[in-house]
């Protein structure tokens, strides 16, 4: 096999609010990344009543799962509009079959995972950051609580909107989420283990960025 030289290939792996989507901006912004989430692909197809999008709104309108392989089809559709840039995956693979398929993917398109980057964090850490996030529904401007505050107690500061906070902020809802990440992920931390880099999520955006940075 003979892969594609110079181009990038990474994996973020994290429990929600640990910054991936941060770091995936800066990414963007400064080195040619594109980003492909799934939930960004599912949306996107489904809005443009593309074949797959179709499918896969039947299982979403009942509640089911989107089959791997109707995922794995969006992603290469995705691949190959984006096989000239740097890639981040973010939010797939989730379990260890989604990473076999992944790299038989990307076997055919001549790539190969160049590192799987872990963002580690304490779980009441992530609770403390999401908990405390508050969204105004009518410009989307963005608060927390105890990092960012509004200048009035619950109001917006750009339009006066009394801020809300979304369901899966709530603290009940994050624990489950938590949970259902710590059951998926370690699997794939051990089948990644070869290309494994763990970071401090805790850290400043601009560090964990140079962290990153480094090993690319």
């Amino acid at each position: 096999m003979v892969y594609q030289v110079g181009l990038k290939t990474i994996i973020f792996l994290g429990p929600p609010g640990a910054g991936k989507g941060t770091q995936s901006q800066l990414l963007k912004e400064r080195d040619n990344f594109v980003q492909i989430s799934t939930g960004d692909l599912l949306r996107e197809a489904v809005k443009s009543q593309t074949s797959l999008g179709i499918k896969a709104k039947q299982f979403m309108d009942e509640g089911k799962l989107v089959p791997d392989d109707l995922i794995i089809d969006l992603i290469s559709e995705k691949l190959e509009e984006f096989k000239d840039k740097n890639i981040i995956f973010d939010g797939f693979p989730r379990t260890v079959p989604q990473a076999e398929a992944l790299k038989t993917l990307l076997d055919k398109k001549d790539r190969k995972i160049d590192a799987v980057i872990l963002f580690e964090i304490d779980d009441e850490e992530v609770v403390k950051r999401l908990s405390g996030r508050r969204i105004c529904p009518n410009c989307g401007a963005v608060y927390h609580i105890i990092f960012n505050p509004p200048k009035n107690d619950n109001l917006c500061d750009k339009c006066g909107t009394p801020l809300i906070q979304r369901d899966d902020d709530k603290e009940e809802v994050i624990r489950k989420r938590l949970s259902v990440y710590h059951s998926q992920t370690a699997p794939l931390i051990d089948y990644y283990k070869d290309i494994l880099l763990k970071i401090d999520a805790t850290k400043p955006p601009e560090e964990v960025y140079k962290t990153i940075k480094s090993v690319l």
